[in-house]
Formats: structure tokens, C-alpha cells, sequence
């Protein structure tokens, strides 16, 4: 078994045996040649889904709790920020500067983990989602950018984002300083990397307990996570079509492109001989609504349905939807009893407050 970054293959949750399948015992890539800041401190646990799974009737339902990591409230965005910020410390800089909305997870992340690594940090963040409600302009994860101590650009939806950071950092290094700039959700091939070596943490712990995913399913927004996944699956020698994403910023379409193009950037970081097929790459915009970060009535239901029946809580912009679209697949008989589903759930909870009057 591999050893995966000082972190053990366990769950806090024991997971049923089951003998339908089994993993690959062998689990080949080396990301060692990659800079990397350690983010996390513990593998992610895969847990159980009892009370939920019963209430809906049909497969059983897991979730591995991405949310679940200590620096800046948690979240998936660690994963690549692992490589990102290990790339930035070994080209020397001292500053980073990232892009998204008003209420990016991504942002606070950043922002947590350049206070954690001694970076300044810089956040260009857009008006993109039309929401002037105080809660969503001043809670939430704006909240803790600020006490993360990052200097906010605050802009109009229309901004080009990345052009207006790629200024930014040309007039600070004119100034002096080394600066390092991350586009859209941390959503470049290296930190892309961080959800390949989430692949082989998933693999490694169906391996462990003997446990199988029939599908795995995610929110797909900026295209990252899904196309590190994917492109892990690749590398393991997996088939990367049972992983699905519910996109919330694009059309499926759109998406899919996006994904499929990153996934293949990633997986020839890891070996350039590797290949991720279009064909492999499944999306499904039957969730975003109106568009990326409008509340949608799914979204709202979904969220209620986990926190009640689990405890446990989802944001509304990613997860809330990815996991409504996976409540309507298993209520229109997609998914049938003896069948399991895992649900990465990416955090951003900070999230819930800007979206408070909602619910």
C-alpha cells in the first residue's frame, strides 16, 4: 500500500465490507518531482450516509468530507493549493494574488493559506453574481478574507479579473516584490494535481475497506477537481465515466470542454503519454438554475434534507446543487438498493451566511 503525503488511508467512519469489487492494490504515479506546502493534515474521511440513504430508499449513499481540513474553515480548494503555494514558495515569491466572485471559497483559502505560510495576499474579487444584499456583500467568506488579513479588490461583474491580476502583479514586482498569480479556483494543471492525488486517497481507501463506488459524483465549477479526479482515475488505470459532475457556473457543455481540457493538462504532468478521452467526461447542468451562485429551490431542499437527516452542513453554490442533482437521480430510479454512491463534498460553508435570508 502506498503511504499518500503522511496520510494514512482511514476513515473516522468504519464503511461496510463489501465483496462486489475490488480495488487496484497497486496505486503508480509519483507527484514527488511537484513543489508542494502541506495543507492538510489527515486524509479526508469517507462516512456513511445512513439516515439519508434510508430516506430516500435505494442505493447507499457515502460522502467524503473535503470540508473537513483545518486551515481557513476547510474546503477542496486545499487540495490545490498544496501545489500552487508549494510552486509559488519555490519561485521564491512573497506575494499571491488570486481571482474569483465576491463569496469565492477559493479566495479564503488562499488567503488562509498564504497567512499560514508567511505570503501577503491579494484577492481580485468580482460583483459576478447579482446579489447587493448585505449578508452576500459583507458576510461570509468575505468575512474572513479580512481577517485573514488579504487585501480585497473589490470590482464589477464585467471585470476581466485575471487581466486586472496579471496588472496588479506587474506593478508590484516593478515595486520590487515576487509575485506569483492564481487563476480561477485554483484551477491551473498543477493544482489540478491535488484532486489526481485525491484519486489515488479515494482508491486506496475503497482498497482499505474493501468498499467499491459505483459512481462518484461532485459539483464542477471552475473544472478542477473534476478533471484531477479524472485524470488520476487515468493514471491508476481506472475508468474515469463513473465520476459525474453537476455543473454550477456553465452549461454542460461548456463544462465538459473546460474539464476535459484540464484533465488532459494534468494527467500529461503526471505522464505524457497519458490521454483523458472526452467520451470519459460526464456532466450534468440539470442543477444550475438561473446561473452560477443563484439559489435554486433543489439547492435549498437538498441542503435542508442533509443537514436534517446527518447533521451535516452543504454551501449553497457547489455542493447544495451537486447534491440535488444526486437526490434526483436516486428519486427518479437512476440508482437501486446494493448499489453505492460516494459524494465528494467540497465545503464552503462560510457560504451558508451569505446566503442567510434564503433560508
Amino acid at each position: 500500500m502506498v503511504k499518500i503525503a503522511k496520510r494514512d488511508c482511514l476513515t473516522s467512519h468504519p464503511i461496510p465490507k463489501s465483496d462486489r469489487m475490488t480495488a487496484p492494490k497497486s496505486l503508480p504515479f509519483d507527484l514527488s518531482k511537484f513543489p508542494r506546502s502541506p495543507l492538510l493534515e489527515a486524509v479526508t474521511p469517507i462516512q456513511p450516509l445512513p439516515r439519508l440513504s434510508a430516506r430516500l430508499g435505494g442505493p447507499d449513499i457515502f460522502v467524503k468530507r473535503e470540508d473537513l481540513n483545518g486551515i481557513g474553515a476547510g474546503g477542496n480548494k486545499l487540495r490545490k493549493l498544496e501545489f500552487l503555494i508549494g510552486e509559488a514558495l519555490a519561485a521564491g515569491a512573497d506575494t499571491i494574488i488570486t481571482v474569483g466572485a465576491r463569496q469565492s471559497n477559493h479566495a479564503r483559502l488562499t488567503a488562509a493559506s498564504a497567512a499560514r505560510v508567511g505570503l501577503k495576499c491579494e484577492l481580485v474579487l468580482t460583483r459576478a453574481v447579482p446579489r447587493f444584499d448585505d449578508d452576500y456583500i459583507n458576510n461570509g467568506n468575505i468575512l474572513l478574507d479580512a481577517l485573514f488579513d488579504a487585501h480585497v479588490h473589490d470590482l464589477p461583474g464585467s471585470t476581466n479579473a485575471l487581466e486586472f491580476a496579471e496588472d496588479r502583479a506587474n506593478e508590484l514586482r516593478r515595486q520590487g516584490r515576487r509575485v506569483y498569480v492564481c487563476p480561477l479556483g485554483g484551477s491551473s494543471p498543477i493544482g489540478c494535481l491535488g484532486y489526481a492525488e485525491c484519486a489515488r486517497e479515494i482508491v486506496a481507501q475503497s482498497d482499505a475497506s474493501g468498499l467499491m463506488f459505483d459512481r462518484i459524483m461532485l459539483a464542477n465549477g471552475s473544472g478542477g477537481m473534476h478533471a484531477g479526479l479524472v485524470a488520476g482515475y487515468v493514471a491508476l488505470g481506472l475508468d474515469p465515466a463513473l465520476i459525474i459532475g453537476f455543473a454550477v457556473y456553465g452549461s454542460a457543455l461548456k463544462s465538459t470542454e473546460i474539464t476535459v481540457d484540464k484533465a488532459n493538462q494534468t494527467a500529461r504532468l503526471i505522464d505524457d503519454e497519458l490521454k483523458v478521452e472526452a467520451s470519459s467526461i460526464s456532466i450534468d447542468d440539470s442543477q444550475l438554475g438561473p446561473g452560477y451562485g443563484v439559489p435554486t429551490k433543489s439547492m435549498l431542499a437538498a441542503v435542508r434534507l442533509m443537514a436534517s437527516t446527518e447533521g451535516i452542513l452543504l454551501d449553497p453554490v457547489y455542493s447544495g446543487k451537486a447534491f440535488a442533482g444526486l437526490v434526483d437521480s436516486v428519486r427518479a430510479g437512476k440508482y437501486v438498493a446494493g448499489q453505492k454512491l460516494l459524494f465528494v463534498m467540497s465545503g464552503g460553508l462560510p457560504g451558508l451566511f451569505a446566503y442567510r435570508a434564503e433560508f
